[in-house]
């Protein structure tokens, strides 16, 4: 299971939560891109049939997400119908379904304000009422618009096993394989999972890029009336935000990419950068308990190797094995206010209770109080696979690992194992090895950079602002910890971001706030 990209940590909105257009004109808008050509081009909302450019949305009110609760009545829910296949605008369809909530001051209002929280995978419309507390000053002025992506729950969601199967694999599968049965079992594992996806959802995972979501965007945009698109993307939600800037740069309106995705990276690139970020998060973390890096990685890594040769039993029946230690180790290290789960759950493991690190892995494997597993790593899967054409073989990845262990001591084995595991066998040819971000023609996009992040390096949020190109992309630093700066609680940040927003002050280029 790859180290999501997703804003919040291991649970989408865990940290962002705890822890753009304007007017208003429904009509001669042609919003084509200028991206290329072929399946990478922008659509021109003229090449679509009136049937999808002249929707009106139904806004009713919401029902409850699976195991959730129904979000309150300032929330109305509708959907949009999209091309499946955008090469074939008069063919099928789909539903991407939106949730909204309407600004408060509608003599004040901007337009609407679009949010992806990250993943890929992560439910927009579950999200956005839980998250919209963090964005009360915004939702003066803006409506509050989640989705969720075309692949994603309500939208078409792929689908590629069930809770039973989730659970066997989990419990049996070695995420560092380290015999020849144990990588046989891994790479199997991957294969089996991709099959269940073309089984269950093989008319969607072709379709499932990030560019369709962003031609999805442009058409929700032009249905909601808005001139130009006003967005908030965090994590995996920069990568969509970037490629939208590239496919419709004239209709780009006020962007913020938070936690970012390096554009630069494929599969194996972003592998290593993940290695180094939550590396650097574990080191951080020692740091701040005064064990140091060194002793903290050695207690560490003694520890994985224990559970390797004898996991640890647990209250219910489960076990903790090495591959969800790490896991719920990596949980705790999007977010500075879960470092002392981290403390807790190590503790626990080295006096022989799995408990807390089990609790903090199911955390990240979208496990619910009864057992079941959500689809959001099915989704995550589906989208990163149609996205990288990179396919990474058992005997690539482990040559990996000499490199990767520099990098990391802790990390080494899962990050440079996922590149095999991830897409290899996949039912579906990739798109490319790398997403287009540049956007020559497009208006300011601030990207905003953690230092200490884990999951999304700050070395990343530097290469996009780059790849936007000058005078697009401009870059916010936030000198601290976890994955995201908004969500932070940093009055710096969250002051430049709204003032952006809100007003169109664009703060200059490598601003810090710490």
């Amino acid at each position: 299971m790859s180290m999501r990209v997703r804003a919040g940590g291991l649970t989408v909105v865990a940290g962002l939560v705890a822890g753009l257009v304007t007017g208003c004109d429904s009509g001669g808008d042609t919003g084509s891109g200028t991206g290329g050509s072929g399946t990478s081009a922008g659509v021109a909302m003229t090449s679509l049939p009136p049937a999808l450019t002249g929707q009106k949305p139904d806004w009713r009110g919401c029902e409850a997400p699976a195991g959730g609760e129904k979000p309150g009545p300032q929330w109305r829910c509708a959907s949009v119908k999209v091309p499946l296949d955008y090469a074939k605008p008069d063919g099928e369809t789909i539903s991407i379904a939106l949730i909204r909530k309407e600004a408060r001051y509608k003599d004040r209002r901007i337009g609407s304000l679009l949010f992806n929280f990250g993943g890929p995978g992560a439910s927009g419309v579950t999200a956005m009422p839980h998250a919209s507390e963090q964005f009360e000053e915004l939702a003066a002025r803006y409506d509050l618009v989640g989705f969720d992506p075309r692949g994603v729950e309500r939208s078409s969601g792929v689908v590629c096993r069930d809770s039973k199967e989730q659970a066997a694999s989990l419990a049996r599968i070695d995420l560092t394989p380290d015999t020849p049965a144990e990588e046989a079992a891994f790479l199997k594992d991957g294969a089996d999972f991709g099959a269940g996806c073309a089984k269950r959802s093989g008319k969607v995972i072709p379709h499932v890029t990030t560019s369709n979501t962003a031609r999805d965007l442009e058409l929700v945009r032009h249905v909601l009336g808005d001139k130009k698109l006003n967005y908030m993307g965090f994590s995996y939600g920069t990568q969509l935000g970037g490629t939208y800037a590239h496919l419709f740069p004239r209709n780009v309106g006020r962007t913020v990419l938070d936690a970012v995705v390096d554009p630069t990276a494929d599969t194996t690139g972003h592998a290593r950068n993940q290695a180094i970020g939550f590396q650097r998060a574990l080191d951080n973390y020692f740091a701040s308990t005064g064990e140091g890096a060194t002793a903290g990685n050695a207690r560490v890594t003694a520890l994985l190797k224990r559970l390797d040769r004898e996991p640890l039993s647990t209250v219910d029946g489960r076990k903790l094995t090495q591959s969800l230690a790490l896991t719920g180790i990596a949980q705790t290290l999007y977010s500075k206010e879960m470092w002392p789960d981290l403390t807790e759950g190590l503790k626990e493991a080295e006096s022989g209770g799995g408990d807390a690190l089990l609790h903090l892995a199911d955390m990240y494997n979208d496990r619910g109080a009864d057992g079941t597993y959500g689809t959001q790593a099915h989704s995550q899967r589906a989208i990163s696979c149609a996205d990288s054409s990179s396919r990474p073989t058992a005997a690539e990845a482990r040559a990996l690992l000499p490199e990767f262990r520099r990098i990391s001591p802790v990390f080494a084995e899962f990050m440079a194992w996922d590149t095999a595991g991830w897409c290899a066998n996949w039912p579906v040819k990739g798109e490319s090895a790398t997403p287009e971000a540049s956007a020559a023609g497009s208006g300011p996009i601030l990207v905003v950079g953690t230092t200490g992040d884990s999951a999304t390096p700050y070395e990343g949020a530097k290469k996009m602002a780059d790849e936007l190109g000058a005078g697009v992309g401009v870059l916010l630093t936030y000198k601290g910890e976890g994955h995201g700066a908004y969500g932070s609680g940093n009055a710096c940040v969250r002051d430049t971001v709204n003032g952006y927003l809100l007003d169109g002050k664009v703060p200059a280029n490598g601003k810090t706030c710490s």
